[in-house]
């Protein structure tokens, strides 16, 4: 008897456990994603203010020889001489090679004697022992002997025509030029020339006679200034760029032909407001760029903005936005227009 009361007494003891644990069960249990959700975003501003930036571009160009001259005859001949080598510096005048003599010569012995006839007619013109026309017959077969004496003598002593490097030597002595490859290439390169592809943007900021300043990779740590000499007057339809033609003194010779270097042009500053680089957004499948803007509620907006230069880590803003105005620099990358922030002090 006593055994079967405590039978049904641990019966009822389990069955009013088993209804305790199906009530806990019942309970709905916390969400921590949804809380995460419905949390207020935290984010960083920073203040949209005005200051002086400058206007400043960066090109890059390869530097040129001020000049290119290939040192060759008018025909072809055997060359004598060759009196310099590659990486030669050359005066303007200097004799760099000599062809064949045997024209030169030949034309030297007629000029000669056309001379000492002219001279002997002269003579019998001035005593009235010939006519007029032969003395001009004589005087012009002597100015023909002379056009021809100098025209082979250019071509024969050839000559350096300005100062500059041998950057090229295409024969060698005794050779046979043949009128394909120029015998010496000289380049001056006091001074060199860049030519700089300035963007259309700036078409109306540049005149000749404007400084610049360049480096070069070849010698780091060294600034050189070179000077607006040229502006060609066409744009390339493709970049939409136009050259600049820059000429820098080069002096110490430093600078040659080929070098490749960054070309700054100073435009001047502009009065702009300026905000931090990580608040400029740009629209993903167009140019737009936007900025969010905190409300006097702690709400945001999305303004379109016009950026101008990038200098540091900061933006230029030509449009779109107001000197004093609050931009978001940190946690906006899930946010939308009309959203309640809160601010990170």
């Amino acid at each position: 008897m006593n055994k079967h009361i405590m039978m049904m007494g641990l019966a009822c003891c389990a069955l009013l456990c088993a209804g305790c644990g199906r009530q806990q069960s019942s309970a709905p249990a916390a969400d921590p994603m949804a809380a995460a959700l419905n949390a207020t975003p935290v984010v960083s501003v920073a203040t949209a203010v005005r200051q002086r930036v400058p206007q400043e571009a960066v090109y890059s160009a390869s530097v040129q020889a001020n000049v290119v001259n290939n040192i060759a005859p008018q025909s072809g001949g055997r060359i004598q001489k060759l009196n310099v080598e590659v990486g030669d510096f050359v005066s303007a005048g200097q004799v760099l090679a000599e062809m064949d003599r045997v024209q030169l010569d030949q034309a030297a012995l007629r000029l000669k004697n056309d001379e000492t006839e002219l001279e002997r007619v002269r003579q019998l013109f001035s005593e009235g022992g010939v006519s007029q026309s032969d003395f001009e017959a004589l005087e012009l077969a002597f100015k023909v002997s002379k056009s021809s004496y100098d025209n082979l003598l250019e071509n024969t002593i050839l000559r350096a025509p300005v100062s500059g490097v041998v950057s090229a030597r295409n024969y060698d002595r005794g050779d046979l030029y043949t009128m394909g490859q120029p015998i010496y290439t000289v380049q001056q390169i006091t001074p060199v020339k860049l030519l700089v592809p300035i963007s259309e943007a700036d078409y109306t900021k540049v005149k000749r006679g404007d400084k610049v300043s360049l480096t070069a990779d070849a010698l780091p740590g060294r600034t050189y200034t070179g000077t607006i000499v040229r502006l060609y007057p066409t744009m390339d339809a493709a970049t939409h760029t136009f050259n600049a033609e820059v000429r820098v003194a080069n002096a110490n010779r430093e600078l040659r032909p080929g070098m490749y270097a960054r070309v700054t042009v100073d435009y001047g500053a502009n009065e702009s407001i300026v905000v931090p680089d990580a608040a400029v957004l740009k629209q993903q499948g167009s140019g737009q760029r936007t900025v969010f803007v905190l409300g006097a509620d702690n709400t945001v907006s999305i303004k379109v903005v016009t950026v101008g230069r990038h200098f540091g880590s900061e933006y230029e803003i030509l449009s779109g936005l107001e000197e004093g105005e609050q931009v978001l620099t940190g946690g906006h990358s899930n946010l939308r227009s009309g959203d309640k922030v809160e601010v990170r002090r």
